[in-house]
């Protein structure tokens, strides 16, 4: 089974970097889990942790549209920690990719 990579990467707000992953570890990923999306991986860039990534995967291009418009229309994200989060971000990017180009 095919699957779609979607690298999200974050230009934060001056000397947010350490509350925005906390954020995320604490409230946004365990959110993600809960809601059935898969995390690869997330974090602070290793050379300015005002750079912060994400990485899920999902099966399909189709599936990765529904689940995200499900998650992120939820209560739980717009109650929970989406006004944090998007305080935070000055810049995002993303970028998808296939497994056999990840």
């Amino acid at each position: 089974m095919p699957v779609i990579f979607e690298v999200l990467q974050y230009t934060l707000k001056k000397g947010t970097g350490h509350q925005f992953h906390s954020v995320m570890l604490n409230e946004s990923i365990p959110l993600h889990v809960e809601c059935g999306l898969k995390v690869v991986n997330f974090g602070n860039s290793l050379d300015n942790s005002d750079k912060y990534f994400l990485i899920r995967s999902f099966s399909d291009i189709g599936t990765m549209e529904q689940k995200l418009e499900s998650f992120y229309a939820s209560d739980k994200w717009r109650n929970g920690p989406r006004t944090a989060i998007v305080s935070m971000i000055e810049e995002s990017h993303r970028v998808l990719l296939d497994e056999f180009n990840f």
